[in-house]
């Protein structure tokens, strides 16, 4: 969970949404959560919400244990969910979805409390897979993803919409006074 994540930010099939670079610290604080406008073309999908510090592209050691070590870019995740799109109405029924059918899904992050510094930014990344960390998803709904078989595995398009009609985003509170 350290990994640098701009090996995620570069990949094509993960929508990422960053903040300028911060004049001032911002701590976000307490739960987080998410809403997300989305559809996909299959009748299943996961989706991973990632909450990154980025750091500026001159940033030392933060630990100052190795000088010289530029921490330049780097991609710190702060917090992340892996969502079952399945269980988006109740856990105790699934349901697939509607091929390419706008669907809204909410769902909460970990709680949070941490301080993004003067000149980093903040970044979002959503996706629909994270694997190895979370198993694979087939894409088609089968009762059991544990026992979909090698046909059950497809390709599908996820989309993510985001709009003032349709205001995917991810909700926290701010602390202030203590920057």
């Amino acid at each position: 969970m350290t990994d640098d994540q701009r090996h995620a930010s570069r990949r094509p099939d993960v929508a990422v949404y960053q903040s300028p670079v911060l004049k001032k610290n911002i701590t976000l604080a307490g739960p987080m959560k998410a809403e997300l406008f989305v559809s996909t073309s299959g009748t299943d999908s996961d989706w991973i919400v990632k909450v990154i510090d980025v750091f500026p592209d001159d940033a030392p050691d933060p630990a100052g244990l190795r000088p010289g070590l530029k921490m330049a870019g780097y991609q710190m995740l702060v917090r992340s969910e892996v969502f079952r799109g399945r269980f988006r109405n109740s856990y105790s029924k699934p349901e697939p979805f509607t091929p390419n059918q706008l669907t809204k899904i909410s769902f909460e992050l970990l709680d949070v409390l941490h301080t993004f510094t003067k000149g980093h930014r903040i970044m979002i990344q959503l996706s629909s897979r994270w694997f190895p960390l979370a198993d694979r998803n087939p894409q088609k709904y089968v009762p059991n993803i544990f026992l979909a078989e090698e046909g059950d595995f497809t390709k599908t398009t996820q989309r993510v919409y985001r709009d003032s009609q349709y205001p995917t985003s991810i909700q926290v509170g701010i602390l202030t006074g203590a920057n």
